[in-house]
């Protein structure tokens, strides 16, 4: 076991749980911080498939709101509806994920000025829709008309290219649509989890034959830093965003793409 190696899954791991509920783009700073760490990600496995961390600190923050869904499923219509509708949010990103997978993997994720532009790009689209007065006809997530929820699902497809954001695409796309920004961003966890699910299910079907035994460590210590970075946001975030909003999201990602950009062009 490489030392090394071993701290820098506890870094990427804490960087995925602190980053994947926030509109900063968690793919793209595991992407960049594993570039100037000199990590082996085998496949790019790692940076998916430690995204379970993730999943499982939204079910053990919502375990309750979850079970009270399941529990109103059978004879409630609007709990229906509400999971009928994260399930149409989620199916073009399965279509547009099995079709691109191989690109995605071995081309947009192998760019690091990609990813640093992708970021600078959707800091300021953030602070643009951050700073427009919109009028949110929408005050919970299960309110949302169905074709509202398959269109932030479209829109949700653009965090495929790393720097874009999942959380951000979505919390964008609600809001254009009508959300208010705490509604927007409790639907970006719900849709997460589907989506996230099937893209550790599908990435563990393709990259299983070359996960060693040292790469299944890192992913174990990853995996259990992103749960324990994860479980901390999600419990914060929502109160965050209704006081402050979205700009020191948008902030943040200009800052970090510009100091990686630079570094590339001076570093590689």
């Amino acid at each position: 076991m490489d030392p090394k190696s071993m701290l820098d899954a506890l870094i990427l791991g804490l960087i995925e749980g602190l980053t994947e509920f926030i509109p900063v783009s968690s793919t793209g700073h595991l992407l960049l911080a594993g570039h100037f760490l000199g990590f082996d990600s085998p496949g790019r496995a790692f940076e998916v498939l430690i995204q379970l961390g993730a999943i499982l600190a939204i079910l053990t923050v919502y375990a309750a709101r979850i079970l009270k869904i399941l529990k109103d499923l059978p004879h409630d219509p609007r709990t229906r509806r509400f999971v009928i509708g994260v399930l149409v949010a989620f199916l073009p990103a399965v279509v547009v994920g099995v079709i691109a997978h191989d690109f995605i993997k071995r081309v947009l994720f192998e760019s690091p000025m990609l990813i640093s532009i992708t970021l600078i790009l959707g800091g300021f689209v953030l602070l643009v829709v951050d700073r427009l007065d919109l009028r949110p006809r929408y005050h919970d997530a299960m309110d949302f008309p169905l074709p509202m929820y398959l269109a932030i699902g479209i829109v949700q497809c653009l965090a495929m290219i790393p720097g874009v954001s999942r959380s951000g695409a979505t919390v964008v796309a609600a809001m254009a649509f009508g959300s208010d920004k705490r509604s927007a961003a409790e639907f970006s966890f719900f849709l997460a989890m589907p989506t996230m699910v099937g893209a550790f299910a599908y990435d563990l079907y393709k990259n299983h034959g070359a996960l060693t035994d040292a790469a299944l460590i890192n992913i174990g210590i990853g995996f259990v830093a992103a749960f324990v970075a994860g479980v901390f946001v999600v419990r914060h975030l929502l109160d965050f965003v209704s006081q402050r909003g979205f700009a020191p999201f948008a902030y943040w990602r200009i800052v970090v793409g510009a100091i990686a950009l630079a570094a590339v062009l001076t570093f590689g």
